[in-house]
């Protein structure tokens, strides 16, 4: 049995399994299978010799960004209105086959927008091109989900769904919780709060389906099962993510009005090149870029060239 079919037959347990108290430790393990059978996926062949056409491009400027979207939601066009550089656009989906780059000049800097190809359901399990996509977003500094307006809400939670399926956690901050392997001693496990949804024996099996017997876990905030297994895990990114929702000229103003009103969410139209500044805007505020203008001893300040930063970076 192949590894897709080992992950689909433990979420048909899990959606059989009735939630309880009773059930809350199986649960718990077999979160903590699917983890582990999801990063083997992510793994490459043995045997691979790494060879073939290269998807990942050189990173540019001081900040890299990644379109993602299902296919003809518009990320070619969005590409080519902010960087002038020419992404082919047509009315088929699946017009870009690879991952093709832009430079956004903005505030003095320069931002890499990266158009990547269009990502179906089942991406995380190497449907498409998936795996290629998601794992050039891993290296961004911020990802614009790019959606159409006229469709269902349903394809935001797809494309979510996919890329945690893979690691990648959108607007999340990483989990408040110390982990450290040790040669011995056994499981110290430690919490500064009462904790709701995890107790020692849950932490535990989940450490004991790791194989891991011997470590110190300290919990500063009452984290979930998942919470814990993404820092077990370790190789989670989290990262912030832009909803931008395209074509709204297409939509009644009440709609257009929903969807401006959601949190981390932009709506513009490419058609009609309507509400593209306020996208930028966006942009730069999550990406938390900060400018510094040096001054030469006796010189005027130079406002040419500045040192960009980022908001969490100091400078020495």
């Amino acid at each position: 049995m192949g590894i897709i079919e080992r992950i689909k037959e433990i979420e048909a347990e899990m959606a059989r399994t009735q939630k309880n108290k009773a059930t809350e430790y199986h649960l718990g393990q077999l979160k903590a299978k699917i983890a582990k059978l999801r990063t083997q996926l992510l793994e490459p062949p043995k045997g691979s010799s790494g060879g073939g056409e290269g998807f990942e491009v050189t990173k540019f400027g001081h900040g890299r960004v990644a379109l993602i979207g299902f296919p003809s939601v518009g990320k070619s066009t969005l590409l080519t209105m902010l960087t002038g550089t020419h992404s082919e656009a047509a009315s088929y989906e699946f017009t870009t086959l690879t991952c093709i780059p832009g430079i956004i000049h903005y505030n003095d800097t320069k931002i890499q927008l990266l158009d990547l190809p269009g990502i179906i359901e089942g991406a995380s399990e190497g449907k498409g091109r998936g795996r290629q996509v998601i794992a050039v977003s891993k290296s961004s500094d911020l990802v614009l989900m790019v959606l159409d307006a006229s469709k269902s809400e349903g394809h935001r939670q797809i494309l979510t769904k996919e890329l945690e399926a893979v690691g990648l956690r959108l607007n999340k901050r990483p989990p408040q919780i110390y982990f450290k392997k040790k040669k011995t001693g056994g499981i110290s496990f430690n919490s500064t709060l009462p904790l709701t949804h995890v107790d020692e024996k849950l932490c535990y099996q989940i450490l004991h389906e790791y194989k891991i017997h011997n470590a110190e876990v300290l919990f500063r905030e009452d984290a979930t099962v998942d919470d814990l297994i993404d820092v077990i895990e370790g190789n989670r990114k989290y990262i912030k993510c832009v909803y931008v929702y395209n074509k709204i000229d297409v939509i009644g103003i009440d709609d257009v009005d929903k969807l401006a009103r959601q949190p981390n969410s932009v709506v513009i139209s490419c058609n009609l090149k309507l509400n593209l500044d306020r996208l930028l805007s966006k942009m730069w505020e999550e990406m938390g870029l900060v400018r510094v203008y040096t001054k030469p001893q006796g010189q005027q300040p130079d406002f040419s060239d500045p040192v960009v930063l980022s908001a969490v970076c100091d400078i020495c």
